[in-house]
């Protein structure tokens, strides 16, 4: 982080790293709390109900959903997390305002091809940014993305610089982008908010 803050003439604390911690035990984030962590990501809502007892009341900590978010999941989403990253349709969105929790929230920008990505599409991100804009409980810090895995992080870098671009177009502040491969590129890019999983706890098991 510090190298590529460098070479992008950042500063280091305009960069938020969130601590992926799906599939891990709750212990692991009580570890990272107390070495100095305050925000961790999460993919599944079910699994994190698990944790949630457990890791709650860390003092500081922010919880962000990562993961798909399911409508018919979006009551129990908002009573543990802080921030969705994930809003991908004015119906989502609509559903999380209709709690009447304040939630700060991302887009999700499908950029890529492959359909296992979700997101929404470029050409309809403007009427979503317009409709969580209306919603009064949700504030849109700005838009995350998924490229397609590489080891070549490069190959992600054309990826960052359409989401910022989709960024700066709609006057969003905030860009979720970067993982334990590609985080450097990502920073050079202009990424705010890293997801970093592998680098920080090692490989997942499988589920």
């Amino acid at each position: 982080m510090e190298r590529a803050s460098a070479r992008a003439g950042r500063r280091l604390t305009e960069i938020r790293l969130i601590a992926v911690t799906k599939i891990f035990p709750y212990q692991v984030i009580v570890e990272a709390h107390e070495a100095g962590l305050r925000d961790f990501g999460e993919n599944y809502v079910q699994e994190f109900e698990g944790k949630y007892p457990h890791v709650g009341q860390l003092g500081g900590a922010r919880f962000h959903l990562i993961g798909h978010l399911q409508s018919n999941k979006a009551g129990k989403a908002a009573e543990m997390f802080q921030v969705i990253q994930t809003v991908d349709s004015a119906k989502l969105a609509k559903r999380l305002d209709a709690l009447g929790k304040p939630l700060e929230v991302m887009v999700e920008v499908k950029l890529s091809e492959e359909e296992a990505k979700h997101g929404v599409g470029p050409d309809d991100l403007g009427a979503l940014v317009e409709a969580i804009r209306s919603c009064p409980n949700l504030t849109l810090l700005g838009l995350m993305t998924m490229p397609p895995w590489s080891e070549d992080a490069e190959t992600a870098r054309p990826y960052f610089i359409r989401l910022r671009e989709l960024a700066a177009k709609w006057n969003l502040p905030r860009l979720s982008m970067g993982m334990s491969n590609d985080l450097e590129v990502a920073i050079e890019e202009g990424s705010t908010d890293i997801r970093v999983g592998t680098a920080l706890f090692g490989k997942r098991k499988k589920l």
